[in-house]
């Protein structure tokens, strides 16, 4: 039987001598920036950089050249950009279409949104309230501007995502856009993609729908052949690259639809201004990457192939890590069990979910929690309910917040021993 994310529902880790060879590829992993030791447990936030992006970053954008230009420099540069292309393209598993590169991620998808709600008729458009606010407030502005009612699929306070039902529910024959999560930010919780596209399309065939696939693309698969979308977002710093990019594909059908270009570039062209070929050059070593792990597990040569394996060794392993984080390990209590910790949307299927999670302590509050575990070097992130990125969500699943833990994949079994071993700490001291 292959080795797949399937086969396997509580992971597989890496190999000691792999797991030194993929620290051995990120910057800052053990130790700060000052040379302290910390463990960093808010990749959700912005991940570890790849060694390889930022060095590539840094030699691509010390070239002055304009890339739109016919010299043998320009020419190198817009092959840099054209590889990337494909490689965002093998990323998704997408045909066609158009990439855009933009200064966030976050930029592009109020474009897309604005793009197919001006441009396409309807009389509602359909989001969940586990969006990000880029693509929640997104889709209330032009809701608002151009007269739609705007319908919200509520989350499941059990799973800790949206129901493919509560969101399929919603959709009719004069709904203009779909525009969906691919995973929870706060919960770590998995939607159905192909199934809510599926099902949303039988109701309305050529139903425009956008994804957000910020927070899932460097934890798991995408493939746009079995969950074929009009539009999907990624942001490369929280995907082992740099901060700065956001960068998107569009279908055909879309790409082509009325937004802010200039006038003499072709109708499914949305980069405005020079490019930066940086971007792209970095975009190329986070898929080379994803390829090399692949590599350690298959005698395959092909470009996404390799991809497919790279980026599934690395969810196996993730949800091993996940694994230990609830249920302990021989030398660690796991968050299921410590005293004084809850755990919360604590979905028993491992499988739905990415590799993050949220708990609270009985006698502190998440902000002071946070304050603890720095005290101690330990980085997470406290998810409150007076926070424009936390509080829909929040209020959605009865929380008044949590602390959000989000290893990567560069962790250990070790850095999870270490942080457990601080959490029950902070649980028996407070």
């Amino acid at each position: 039987m292959a080795t797949t994310p399937e086969n396997h529902p509580r992971g597989l880790a890496f190999s000691d001598a792999l797991m030194r060879e993929v620290k051995s590829r990120f910057l800052l992993v053990d130790r700060d920036h000052h040379g302290h030791e910390r463990l960093y447990f808010d990749n959700a936030g912005g991940s570890f950089r790849l060694k390889a992006a930022a060095e590539r970053f840094a030699q691509v954008d010390a070239i002055p050249d304009n890339a739109e230009r016919i010299h043998a420099t320009a020419v190198e540069l817009q092959q840099i950009q054209a590889k990337a292309g494909e490689d965002l393209r093998t990323i998704l598993n997408a045909r066609g279409g158009s990439v855009y590169a933009s200064l966030t991620a976050s930029g592009a998808m109020f474009d897309m949104v604005r793009a197919v709600a001006e441009n396409v008729p309807g009389t509602n458009m359909v989001t969940t309230v586990l969006e990000h606010p880029s693509a929640f407030d997104a889709m209330s502005l032009y809701a608002d501007r151009l007269g739609r009612e705007l319908r919200v699929a509520k989350s499941n306070p059990v799973t800790g995502g949206v129901d493919v039902e509560e969101i399929v529910r919603l959709v009719d024959k004069d709904t203009c856009l779909l525009n969906v999560i691919y995973a929870s930010n706060i919960s770590g919780a998995k939607l159905d993609m192909a199934e809510i596209v599926r099902r949303a399309r039988a109701v309305k065939p050529d139903l425009y729908i956008l994804v957000d696939a910020v927070q899932h693309a460097p934890h798991g698969l995408i493939d746009l052949e079995k969950t074929p979308v009009d539009g999907i977002n990624l942001a490369p710093y929280k995907f082992f690259g740099c901060r700065g990019s956001g960068l998107s594909w569009m279908s055909d059908r879309a790409a082509v639809l009325p937004h802010h270009k200039l006038a003499g570039k072709k109708p499914d062209y949305w980069d405005l201004g020079s490019s930066a070929p940086w971007q792209f050059a970095a975009l190329t070593e986070i898929v080379d990457y994803v390829c090399w792990i692949g590599g350690q597990f298959t005698d395959a040569t092909e470009r996404r192939a390799l991809f497919v394996e790279g980026i599934g060794r690395i969810e196996l392993h993730e949800r091993a890590l996940l694994a230990a984080l609830l249920d302990g390990t021989g030398n660690a209590t796991g968050l299921r069990e410590m005293r004084g910790v809850e755990v919360f949307l604590d979905h028993e299927d491992l499988t739905k979910r990415d590799l993050i999670l949220g708990i609270g302590f009985d006698r502190i509050d998440c902000t002071q929690a946070v304050v603890e575990y720095g005290k101690r070097g330990v980085t997470v992130y406290e998810r409150v309910a007076t926070s424009i990125y936390s509080k829909r969500m929040l209020e959605s699943f009865g929380l008044e917040g949590t602390v959000r833990v989000s290893p990567l994949h560069c962790h250990s079994m070790a850095d999870v021993e270490r942080f457990l071993e601080v959490t029950q700490e902070i649980a028996a001291a407070v």
